[in-house]
């Protein structure tokens, strides 16, 4: 008995989580498009499920002398991610939501820096979604 419910329980984990991954799968798709031809992804997408006012933290290293763009998406349209970048000690460098809440922005750096990205809804009626950040390096 045990068994039954345990593989019920895990069937329909399952089943809850499909919509979510095909979500984050279209939000990838807005992001790889904002990367555009002159950036190459890092291969990694940094992807989280947001809820209300959570905010997700990513952590990534910039090579000093490279361009690199960031593109940061949620849901179907532009604009409905806020995402902010902060150095070791916690100054902020950048945040989108002083231009709008623009889905991509480029950088470069002098010298390497580790970073710590918080992304979060812009709007909390929402409610929930899918927030995915992407790192590219321009060719």
């Amino acid at each position: 008995m045990r068994k039954l419910l345990y593989i019920t329980f895990v069937f329909y984990g399952i089943l809850a989580a499909l919509p979510v991954s095909a979500q984050c799968d279209s939000t990838s798709s807005m992001c790889q498009d904002h990367l555009g031809t002159q950036y190459i992804s890092d291969g990694q997408s940094y992807k989280a499920l947001l809820i209300g006012d959570e905010v997700a933290e990513f952590n990534t290293t910039f090579f000093g002398g490279s361009k690199y763009r960031i593109a940061g998406c949620s849901g179907n349209s532009d604009g409905n991610l806020k995402w902010s970048m902060y150095d070791v000690k916690g100054n902020l460098l950048y945040t989108n939501n002083d231009y709008r809440n623009t889905p991509y922005w480029d950088f470069e750096f002098v010298s390497s820096i580790d970073i710590t990205i918080e992304a979060q809804l812009s709007s909390l009626s929402e409610g929930s979604g899918c927030a995915v950040l992407m790192i590219g390096f321009k060719r």
